[in-house]
């Protein structure tokens, strides 16, 4: 992982494969920099620099860095600096609490009213898993992971759920990639994952509730010793 000076010369996602307007592709950009700590906490954003690297002028670079700041993900300090903003670990676990809320609703919904196509997906999923666990590719993993609680959410039918899970969870999908690689967690991960389907599959809505709650709470323990191992990427209390 770069540290902040690396991670301020470090390129961002070419915004020439990304759909949108400059503005938007300027901000998806630096938004995965953010979520994939290419951009760790406490970086200083420079947009002369952003500019430079992404070919664009100072304007979608401003436009994109306000939608960020909204997000929680940037802090810009008038007249001084933007900065990759820090954890919280308040803000993580009430991330994780909402989160689980969401999560908890979902999954009794899709084990009430799944079909076998819907059963098939997340089996195909699962079996991408542990190709990608197999081969070490944690980066691949991890994209599979959320694609796993994605579809679930997706289940639902209900569109906005999965929207606002998704900015719930920001700091969290942050946070987890100061865990990767973690020996022996892809496979525990996987079997988690294992227990939700197959409740699921039985139609079993409180064993696919605990199983949910089992493997979320997995996250948030995992979380908390982090603050002592990388003081830097937090706030000081």
């Amino acid at each position: 992982m770069p540290d902040q000076n690396t991670a301020e010369r470090a390129s961002q996602t070419d915004i020439t494969v990304l759909n949108g307007s400059l503005a938007q592709r300027v901000y998806h950009s630096l938004r995965d920099a953010i979520l994939s700590m290419t951009y760790t906490p406490g970086t200083v954003l420079r947009k002369g620099l952003i500019c430079e690297q992404l070919s664009v002028s100072r304007s979608p670079v401003s436009e994109a860095i306000a939608r960020l700041a909204a997000e929680g993900l940037v802090d810009v300090i008038p007249q001084s600096a933007t900065k990759v903003s820090c954890f919280s670990m308040d803000e993580i676990r009430e991330a994780s609490f909402l989160r689980e809320a969401l999560e908890l609703a979902a999954v009794a919904k899709v084990a009430a009213s799944r079909t076998d196509d819907q059963v098939a997906q997340l089996a195909r999923n699962l079996r991408l898993q542990h190709l990608l666990a197999e081969d070490d590719d944690f980066d691949g993993f991890h994209k599979a992971d959320e694609e796993f609680h994605a579809l679930l959410l997706d289940f639902t039918g209900f569109p906005g759920v999965a929207a606002v899970a998704s900015n719930v969870s920001l700091q969290l999908q942050r946070a987890r990639m100061l865990m990767l690689p973690e020996p022996g967690r892809p496979q525990a991960t996987i079997d988690e994952h294992i227990a939700i389907l197959d409740a699921i599959r039985a139609k079993d809505q409180t064993a696919a509730q605990r199983a949910m709650k089992y493997h979320l709470g997995q996250l948030i323990n995992r979380i908390e010793p982090l603050e002592r191992q990388h003081p830097n990427f937090f706030f000081k209390r």
